[in-house]
């Protein structure tokens, strides 16, 4: 029986479950581990009670469990992890009882999860959910599915969602520079979802220079792009392959930088590049695609665009932009502060006895709406907006 609500006792056991593929916190590239550990640190500084399943090379300031040695990712070839996987559901099961909530992060695993669990269970999306089998998934969803973003939840307005939450992170080392070049950038990884390509076309349009600090992963695909097509394109214009920077490194890249490049065509169901450029002040050129016009503000934060040439266009109009109040926007708006403020409301709502939290009927297939603004709105509870 879990009757414990953070209004009684304002201290929770909270599980947090990570994917094994990265460490907690990632050494480079990794974004949902990336907030595992911005949510681990902050429920921790809060007094919380709080449980990391992860990777074995994982450093967070709580209490560990290891479900694999150490981050498959770097250490593989393929990425078939499925067994590993399961090592982490059998090992959150096994503890299930001694926690008031279970926060998972492993995408459609934790649906089973959740079904599985007799402790109540957050179930936080970080992936498309345009996939052949998510309707049949989703059909008989558990209560607790979160999303990361509207347009995310959108693809499926029928689901039952407890919330909408925008991803935050603590930007303390962020330092906002005066000095600024003529370059642009490009971050992520090198592969054709995230259009690199489209950023290198859009530097051979303006003739700015063009930095791309991106990852190659391990896998024989990931490899066969980034030797066959990647690599031969850079000629094409003014560009430097700089590799996987770390996070200081990255944000010292894109902090001195015009504009920050987002050109891939794939629904990005957030973009953790977007709110990090953001936050150092650098505005963001993307594709009008996923949930990149919920955090870029057409014509103040940056531009959205439909093509590489829209994107050449709007380059140098980037200069006219106020990008100390970009930043200061973007500090308030996608904090780990917030993001974890979010979440205690989502989980107050899971444990308080009798709560179904879903969306209103009114409410599918349209924007979701913030839980503190709950009141206006005829059912209870809303989804929690960033």
């Amino acid at each position: 029986m879990h009757s414990a609500t953070i209004g009684e006792t304002g201290r929770l056991r909270i599980a947090l479950v990570a994917p094994p593929s990265e460490a907690v916190p990632p050494a480079k590239y990794g974004g949902t581990e990336r907030i595992v550990y911005e949510l681990a640190v902050e429920l921790h500084r809060r007094g919380h009670h709080v449980t990391v399943f992860a990777s074995g090379d994982s450093a967070v300031p709580c209490e560990l469990v290891a479900t694999a040695p150490a981050a498959l990712r770097p250490l593989s070839q393929d990425d078939d992890w499925d067994g590993w996987t399961l090592v982490t559901v059998g090992e959150v099961l096994h503890r299930a009882d001694t926690f008031d909530i279970i926060h998972s992060h492993l995408d459609w695993t934790g649906i089973l999860l959740a079904q599985a669990s007799s402790t109540p269970t957050v179930s936080t999306f970080h992936g498309r959910l345009d996939r052949p089998f998510a309707a049949a998934l989703l059909e008989h969803a558990p209560p607790g599915l979160v999303a990361i973003s509207r347009n995310q939840a959108s693809v499926h307005p029928s689901v039952p969602w407890a919330g909408m939450v925008h991803h935050g992170l603590t930007f303390d080392e962020a330092a906002f520079s005066e000095e600024r070049s003529d370059d642009l950038v490009f971050v992520g990884r090198i592969c054709e979802e995230k259009g690199v390509l489209d950023a290198i076309e859009v530097a051979r349009l303006t003739g700015r220079p063009l930095k791309i600090a991106a990852k190659i992963g391990p896998t024989p695909s990931e490899q066969e792009y980034a030797e066959q097509v990647f690599k031969p394109a850079l000629s094409q214009a003014d560009t430097e392959f700089l590799g996987e920077l770390t996070g200081p490194e990255r944000d010292r890249l894109v902090g001195t930088s015009h504009a920050a490049l987002m050109p891939g065509a794939w629904p990005e169901p957030f973009g953790l590049v977007a709110i990090e450029s953001l936050a150092v002040g650098t505005p963001v050129i993307a594709r009008r695609v996923g949930a990149l016009p919920e955090l870029i503000r057409h014509g103040i934060d940056g531009f959205l665009a439909d093509d590489p040439p829209q994107m050449a266009f709007l380059v140098d109009r980037v200069a006219d932009l106020d990008r100390a109040g970009i930043r200061s926007r973007a500090l308030k708006q996608f904090s780990a502060s917030r993001m974890t403020d979010d979440y205690e409301e989502i989980y107050a709502r899971m444990l308080a006895k009798g709560a179904q939290p879903t969306l209103d009927d009114e409410l599918k297939g349209s924007d979701l709406v913030p839980a503190k603004h709950a009141s206006r709105r005829a059912k209870a509870p809303q989804p929690v907006g960033g």
